[in-house]
């Protein structure tokens, strides 16, 4: 089994652009690094019919630097979390703190208006270019609201962010005129007019074509190495390989990151009731946390740090046949094939450990229910027993013995 993408280091850039107007939040440990801390924001709306609790107790960050998709299911909650995000719309309980600032506790709208006009970035699907203004002025609009930049400077600024989407040679054009690949590039000129440290896109792909939208993601890749964060919400899965994290909301929840690297296969539903059954269970360097010829009765998922499957006797030793890393799981064969542990499973030598395990019960019922998991995870089982048996075939030491299967 080829191991899982997992998700860089956050890069940490220095921004200057706060509002004088909004007071910065005290600094916890991470502050440095993070650009976007949501803490148990909910979301409610009223209507005739009675109350709709959109978000649920929302717990997410995001660090400078991250390109960060965002998915899940109409109604799901995605559309109301960026609202919280770009502070369009007011949390019912919880805060939003975006790089330091508190945008929410407070804060009256003009303050947070002004704040958003300098440090957030925002890019619509459908663009929303003047159109009765070039691309050129579309771009500077930004800034002359904001009052960045001197006015001299502003067409100059412009050009540059136009020469940056490839769009210098339609400058003066109106948005009309350009295809709506280049008038998504002209917005995305456009959002980062004023220097942002944050990029928010609603489905910026959405009215493209593959080409024109492979060119948008390129530009979001290049401008996250630059040091922008970017968080982006997208129905098209093949977009989201392209990001450093993805994040599901499933009825206004956010489904566990690493059940849903583990698991992709499962539905956002079956996801989400993983989120809550999960336990957590940390283990020192070297720790046993399986051994050989033990009855397992967990699936274990791998959060933080590395896991080494070995094999031992003391004839010859031990050979290390995998390590696997966050977002990889183990435990699967004796969970499917019934019987015991056919090696031995420990932390890795370098750090703790942390998983996420789910009972054999919880996770024998929901692959039942996903037949699709089941039969995906059947596979690696495969996998995995080609790979054992190769390098039990390569000691000579026949541990395979070891395998049993229940009565």
């Amino acid at each position: 089994m080829s191991p899982r993408r997992s998700s860089p280091q956050p890069v940490s850039v220095q921004h200057a652009m706060t509002s004088a107007d909004l007071t910065p939040v005290p600094s916890p440990e991470r502050r440095g690094e993070s650009m976007i801390d949501m803490h148990g924001v909910v979301k409610t709306f009223k209507s005739a019919a009675g109350e709709f609790t959109v978000l649920k107790g929302i717990d997410l960050t995001i660090y400078r630097g991250e390109f960060v998709s965002i998915v899940g299911k109409s109604g799901s909650g995605k559309s109301t979390l960026l609202n919280m995000i770009t502070g369009i719309d007011h949390p019912t309980a919880g805060r939003v703190v975006i790089g330091g600032t508190d945008i929410y506790t407070g804060v009256t709208e003009s303050q947070r208006s002004k704040w958003r006009g300098r440090n957030l970035g925002i890019v619509f699907q459908f663009f929303q270019l003047m159109p009765m203004l070039t691309l050129l002025e579309n771009v500077m609009l930004p800034m002359d609201y904001a009052e960045m930049y001197d006015f001299d400077e502003r067409p100059k600024r412009a050009m540059e962010l136009l020469e940056l989407v490839g769009l210098e040679k339609f400058a003066n054009k109106l948005p009309v005129l350009v295809s709506t690949g280049q008038q998504q590039l002209a917005a995305i000129a456009r959002a980062l007019a004023c220097d942002p440290p944050l990029l928010v896109a609603d489905e910026p792909t959405g009215n493209l074509d593959t080409k024109s939208a492979d060119v948008i993601i390129d530009l979001f890749e290049e401008l996250s190495r630059r040091g922008k964060t970017i968080v982006m919400v997208t129905h098209d899965p093949s977009l989201t390989s392209r990001t450093t994290r993805n994040i599901i909301i499933s009825d206004g929840e956010l489904i566990n990151e690493t059940v849903a690297k583990a698991l992709p296969w499962l539905r956002h539903r079956h996801m989400l009731e993983f989120s809550k059954l999960v336990q957590t269970e940390i283990y020192p360097p070297k720790a046993t946390i399986i051994s050989r010829d033990e009855h397992v009765e967990k699936f274990f998922m791998i959060h933080k740090g590395e896991v080494e499957v070995v094999l031992f006797d003391r004839k010859h030793g031990e050979t290390i046949i995998s390590r696997l890393k966050p977002g990889e799981f183990f435990g699967e064969i004796e969970l499917i094939r019934g019987g015991k542990s056919i090696a031995n499973v420990r932390a890795g030598a370098n750090a703790p450990v942390e998983v996420l395990t789910i009972r054999r019960e919880d996770f024998q019922r929901v692959m039942e229910q996903s037949p699709i998991t089941a039969e995906a995870l059947a596979k690696i089982v495969q996998e995995r027993l080609k790979e054992h048996r190769a390098a039990d075939s390569r000691s000579g030491r026949g541990l395979f013995s070891f395998f049993r299967r229940r009565p």
